[in-house]
């Protein structure tokens, strides 16, 4: 409980304190964590549904952007290219690799790219796919072994087991609100149509001439204006919360569905820069507002439904050595051990 009450003032801290201007600002980040984890449903752990967990998660939503600059030749250069995929305006990344279709590993994207007609590498056209795909995993592992943690702090046969699987239960709620609020910067990134084009910030870069029959701009702001200085002006938690899609998951393997909804945000490209050109981003007009609005919905939305899966998948996940479904830990076919946490060595 001493580690709970710890986070719970740190975070309470954090929020009273000024916080400095990141990618989506940080303010857009804030807004769509916040916003999923009130929207998370009652089937869901009840220590992901407090106010605590809310603050949290909430706060830690720049958290990656807060980390950039901690290492300029390692930490920067692998990690930023983890916050967007430059796609390109027929779907694809490089001409080989459709939304539809991703690899399924790293390994596997990286073979694709190195063997495109224009050969390229991960760090240079990013791999948010694969960020959120990770931490989906992870959450997935989170959910299991904190739900094996249950069976033994009630179950187990010694007090003394009892109170390790219940201390072991409390590090992981902690670990568990950390890596959502992580994680969950990277599918908020996904769902800002400049984090998923070869335009992020002008429809022309250095050294690149991609066809731009309709003349969109070049200025270098459009990124900022849109995710920083527009969300600002017009967004809240509440305005996004109340504009939340329903609830919606699905069986279907998760790179499909991250490919559909990166594909959903690359269709908004051409609508940043329309808004753009007609002065309505830096006007905040009712259809600038509505699309950002939207698109923080979006990304609440995808995050608020993939934890739910997350946590359906953590029923099939298998944990222990030798391994054991969590189901038949919850049935009482087999009682957890330390070993079975991986903490019996």
């Amino acid at each position: 409980m001493r580690l709970r009450t710890t986070l719970a003032f740190f975070c309470a801290a954090l929020v009273a304190a000024p916080a400095p201007a990141f990618a989506w600002g940080a303010q857009g980040h804030e807004i769509i964590n916040g916003a999923a984890m009130r929207a998370l449903p009652a089937t869901l752990p009840a220590f992901l549904r407090t106010a605590a967990a809310h603050d949290e998660v909430k706060i830690l939503g720049p958290e990656p952007d807060r980390q950039k600059s901690g290492g300029k030749n390692t930490f920067d250069d692998d990690n930023s290219p983890g916050h967007y995929v430059n796609v390109l305006d027929d779907g694809t990344i490089d001409g080989v690799v459709k939304l539809t279709a991703l690899p399924l590993d790293q390994k596997g994207y990286e073979a694709a790219l190195e063997h495109a007609p224009t050969p390229t590498d991960e760090w240079t056209v990013g791999y948010v796919p694969y960020e959120i795909a990770d931490g989906w995993e992870r959450l997935v592992r989170d959910f299991a072994y904190w739900r094996v943690d249950t069976v033994g702090a009630t179950k187990s046969a010694s007090a003394q087991d009892r109170a390790f699987f219940a201390l072991d239960r409390n590090v992981r709620e902690a670990i568990t609100l950390r890596d959502i609020g992580y994680w969950a910067h990277f599918v908020g990134d996904a769902s800002q149509p400049l984090h998923i084009s070869v335009h992020p910030n002008g429809w022309n870069r250095a050294q690149t001439n991609y066809p731009n029959p309709n003349h969109y701009s070049d200025s270098h702001t459009i990124h900022s204006r849109f995710e920083t200085a527009l969300v600002k002006a017009v967004a809240t938690e509440d305005l996004v919360y109340a504009r939340l899609p329903a609830l919606t998951t699905s069986s279907d393997p998760i790179f499909a569905q991250i490919g559909s909804y990166l594909t959903t945000t690359e269709s908004f490209v051409p609508v940043v820069y329309q808004l753009e050109a007609a002065g309505a981003i830096d006007g905040h007009s009712p259809s600038a507002t509505t699309l950002v609005l939207d698109r923080l919905a979006a990304g609440a939305g995808e995050l608020r439904d993939l934890i739910v899966e997350a946590w359906q998948a953590s029923d099939d996940a298998k944990i222990g050595y030798p391994s054991v479904a969590v189901r038949d830990y919850e049935s009482g076919a087999t009682l957890p051990s330390r070993g079975h946490v991986g903490l019996g060595d």
